[in-house]
């Protein structure tokens, strides 16, 4: 069976780990609503590319 003959340190295991972080979203700024919204999504209010592509369901509901 395998056994390392030294025992790994802690400033070698922390640089092989210093890929392993949590990343921020890629938020944009979206003009037409004044909103932030995630990168070739669909904004909240249903706007996509400055065009509106999904309809609100409560104007529906009405």
């Amino acid at each position: 069976m395998a056994v390392p003959a030294r025992r790994t340190s802690k400033q070698k295991k922390r640089q092989r780990r210093g890929h392993i972080k949590l990343q921020t979203p890629n938020l944009q700024f979206d003009a037409a609503n004044g909103e932030y919204r995630l990168s070739h999504h669909v904004s909240p209010k249903g706007f996509y590319k400055g065009a509106q592509v999904l309809k609100k369901e409560e104007q529906e509901a009405k």
